[in-house]
């Protein structure tokens, strides 16, 4: 590669633009020879914005048999026939697909376009019966097998997937619709669908069995995103560039990049990939940013979570789930940790063979202070809107070892969150315990909850540059912040923190049920 910052394809999800405009492009090109040597139908799930919509159109650009875009790329020395078939391609990435009638709507417009290619006249109601027709006559006019694209395949289950009635009946309906391939076999090259996640059993898979699911496949593990092989390989210019408008070492300036926005992995064993829209757009505009959240968050994931009381200091230890659950979702499953792994939210840490499962955790910084952040106002409605000076003067004194001043900062937090949570304030130290997590975590400081030591768990600590703080919580209508203080030299929490060299601060706290809020604390 040479020296030269190239131009990024921010926004460009064609291959035939990204390639003829001059654009930088990520080879990947091997991947559509080795899918394209048997006809075999093909699923792929991956997080938005990762990739998923340019493969496809890659494959789209191979199958119309545009040889000179693949020039200088690595599939130009594997392929010699490059046969021209005829393509589908159904992009649901069109149209808002929040309900049936643009769902609808934005199949009829894509059968429509087909149907005038191929000159069909007589159109059917039914949508099933127009696809079906559709393929047969691509099939029987161009005397060639015919080649069927699928993107986003699930988008409209998935931005319906808080609305059971209406998830039900697009459910049923896409089966009906997907199952067409199935029938028509015998007239198609090659199928591949592309989507977050795998609606299974008792969807539309049940009448798709025949897919060859390669979302977990190791071969296939950097078929989309960026690894960090290849960022070394296709960035060097950009992350220089990158360095010295940020004014930093080149070293400094990758340990950013990866701190930030790389760590996932779709495979048992496979090497880390990079967020490919996050690195684009940060060469792009040379600024680091969390560009992934910015373009929406699936605000479903926290309504759900939300409503489950799910305990979020669980996301802090990591999680574990059985590889048989992780990349498919049943419909009314009550589990949303398989949605938090196809969606982007976490991701593969580690494998245990023994138990064939996986440890699933955050990705990097990027997804999780974002998904933190976006969960936040869930808890505590109004979150975000007048705290900016709140939260710097409460990190100042975190940092500055000043207990009393974050303490006062804390308790009139606390007592400015709405009553509508008035139910959850009243069961236990684990609704104030979850706040504390979230703000702590929000504000850059690093943060355990519940950390184990041999003779107990403290409530939270939290390590700044020159001080670790010992939590313990207690509500008043059990014990005192007298006793919170006792707890932590009782059961002698501070012992795995003496070796280090900062100031060590035990922190007893003492929750008031009748004032919603922090009555009192000590420190010692």
């Amino acid at each position: 590669m040479n020296d030269t910052v190239k131009k990024m394809p921010v926004g460009i999800q064609d291959f035939e633009k990204l390639r003829t405009e001059g654009c930088v492009y990520v080879d990947k090109t091997r991947y559509v020879y080795e899918l394209t040597r048997i006809s075999r139908p093909y699923f792929l799930g991956r997080p938005r914005r990762f990739g998923k919509s340019l493969f496809l159109s890659t494959l789209k650009a191979y199958f119309l048999g545009k040889k000179e875009l693949f020039e200088g790329l690595a599939i130009a020395e594997l392929e010699r026939d490059w046969i021209r078939y005829p393509v589908i391609y159904i992009d649901f990435n069109i149209g808002s697909n929040n309900d049936f009638s643009s769902l609808k709507n934005v199949l009829s417009a894509i059968l429509d376009n087909y149907e005038s290619e191929w000159e069909i006249v007589e159109k059917y109601s039914d949508l099933p019966i127009r696809f079906a027709k559709l393929i047969q006559t691509a099939f029987e006019k161009s005397g060639r097998k015919v080649v069927v694209l699928v993107d986003e395949y699930d988008k409209a289950l998935v931005n319906t997937i808080d609305k059971p009635t209406l998830n039900d009946d697009i459910r049923d309906f896409l089966k009906g619709f997907y199952g067409v391939l199935k029938g028509m076999d015998y007239c198609l090259r090659f199928v591949f669908l592309t989507g977050v996640t795998k609606f299974s059993k008792v969807s539309i898979f049940s009448d798709l069995n025949q897919l060859t699911d390669i979302s977990l496949d190791e071969r296939y593990a950097a078929i989309c995103g960026i690894s960090e092989t290849e960022l070394l390989h296709y960035f060097k210019p950009e992350i220089q560039a990158l360095a010295d408008k940020r004014k930093l070492s080149r070293d400094a300036t990758f340990a950013e990049i990866k701190k930030r926005y790389d760590g996932y992995h779709f495979a048992r064993e496979s090497e880390n990939m990079y967020n490919p829209f996050s690195l684009l757009n940060v060469f792009d505009s040379l600024d680091f940013a969390y560009y992934w959240f910015k373009t929406g968050t699936a605000t479903f994931l926290t309504k759900i979570i939300r409503n489950s009381n799910y305990d979020l200091t669980k996301f802090n230890d990591d999680i574990t789930i059985e590889v048989r659950s992780i990349d498919e979702y049943r419909a009314g499953e009550t589990s949303f940790v398989p949605l938090l792994y196809q969606s982007g939210y976490l991701t593969i840490k580690s494998y245990d063979v023994e138990l064939d499962a996986f440890t699933l955790g955050f990705p990097n910084e990027e997804v999780k202070y974002g998904f933190l952040k976006e969960l936040l106002p869930a808890y505590v409605p109004g979150w975000g809107l007048d705290e900016t000076f709140s939260v710097i003067a409460f990190v100042r004194a975190v940092r500055g070892g000043n207990v009393d001043g974050f303490m006062n900062l804390l308790k009139a937090w606390y007592a400015s969150i709405p009553y509508d949570l008035e139910e959850n304030r009243d069961k236990d130290e684990k609704y104030y315990q979850l706040i504390f997590y979230l703000l702590f975590t929000l504000t850059g400081q690093f943060i355990h909850t519940e950390v184990k030591t041999a003779t107990g768990r403290a409530d939270a600590v939290v390590k700044t540059a020159d001080s670790i703080y010992v939590f313990e919580f207690k509500m008043d209508t059990a014990a005192t912040a007298e006793e919170a203080l006792a707890q932590i030299d009782k059961k002698d929490y501070l012992i795995p923190y003496t070796p280090d060299s900062r100031r060590l601060v035990k922190i007893g706290v003492e929750f008031s049920v009748e004032k919603k809020g922090i009555n009192r604390w000590l420190t010692g």
